[in-house]
């Protein structure tokens, strides 16, 4: 029988080797940019035009100049399309309806504004705050649910309340990873967090722990069946059990996501791209990750944090 969680420490160094240049990535945006990730008005609030040109003249100096006349010095402003499309989008502080007028009637001077196909949308720094709490709070309200939910499904198998605590390191590590991903694709790209980031991380998220509850619950199955067992034989052989379905279900989702980034509209590749990411890595989680590190703590391979191997303890006596 091929064996999945003997190797599983090389697929602990695997996650490594992603996940602490994906912590560089991040830091290294907060050097540069003052934050981890770039910001949509969803979280920092402000306002984001949108303008057409109907002839050229505009370029990213003199739209940046007529914004600072207003009081914006840190504005956002890419080019949408192609150069001769004359379209651009500029996140700039909050203005109200009269100032943002203003600023459109100062552009116009540079080039002529298509005024029937402008775009602005404003968000207060106080809603701003509210969605970005929101989101910590349904992070961790998930990870609790989780655990309380895992660990109460498990209550008959020995030792629990490890299911639970593997599974919640497993999510971290798709979390971490998207994170790495999306602080990535803001510094090349410019993506910024919105909502539907949100969104991609929750159905993450909740993937990932599905996929993790199925396999334990084979191994729920498989402990009584196989008594006498290692637990370690029992966990592989669950594994193996289980692996054809999943891999099954997932490859339908991800042939239908890359349709989608392929064939769908441009404003929502950003989420489909972070959402067939982060499912991704919950699958690989789930079978690399959240399983394997049931046997590395049964089998007491991290002793600075589940307590020293007995055998060892008492040949050091």
């Amino acid at each position: 029988m091929y064996s999945i969680v003997q190797k599983r420490r090389w697929f602990y160094i695997f996650s490594l080797a992603i996940i602490i240049p994906g912590l560089l990535i991040v830091a290294y945006s907060i050097l540069t940019t003052g934050q981890a990730f770039l910001l949509s008005i969803d979280f920092e609030g402000g306002s984001i035009y949108e303008i057409h040109f109907t002839e050229p003249g505009a370029d990213e100096n003199n739209i940046r100049a007529v914004f600072q006349q207003f009081g914006n010095d840190s504005t956002v402003i890419q080019r949408l399309g192609a150069p001769e499309d004359y379209e651009w989008s500029i996140r700039a502080s909050f203005q109200d309806q009269t100032t943002s007028e203003n600023i459109i009637t100062a552009l116009d001077a540079i080039a002529p504004v298509d005024r029937g196909n402008i775009r602005i949308e404003q968000v207060s720094a106080t809603i701003g705050q509210e969605v970005t709490q929101a989101a910590f709070l349904a992070v961790l309200v998930a990870t609790l649910i989780v655990t309380a939910f895992i660990v109460i499904s498990f209550r008959k198998v020995p030792d629990a309340f490890r299911y639970g605590v593997c599974a919640i390191i497993a999510m971290i590590h798709d979390v971490l990873i998207v994170a790495a991903v999306m602080s990535l694709c803001g510094l090349l790209f410019g993506w910024e967090v919105d909502s539907l980031f949100l969104t991609a991380v929750l159905m993450v998220v909740g993937f990932s722990v599905q996929d993790t509850i199925v396999l334990y619950d084979r191994i729920r199955e498989n402990i009584p069946k196989y008594l006498g067992e290692p637990y370690e034989v029992i966990v592989n052989r669950s594994i193996l059990e289980t692996i054809q379905r999943t891999l099954t279900t997932q490859l339908s989702v991800f042939f239908v996501l890359i349709a989608i980034m392929l064939f769908g509209g441009a404003s929502i590749k950003q989420f489909v791209f972070i959402l067939f990411a982060g499912l991704l890595t919950g699958s690989y989680s789930s079978i690399f990750i959240a399983v394997p590190l049931l046997v590395s703590w049964q089998k007491h391979e991290f002793p600075f944090i589940f307590g020293r191997e007995p055998e060892l303890v008492e040949a050091e006596a």
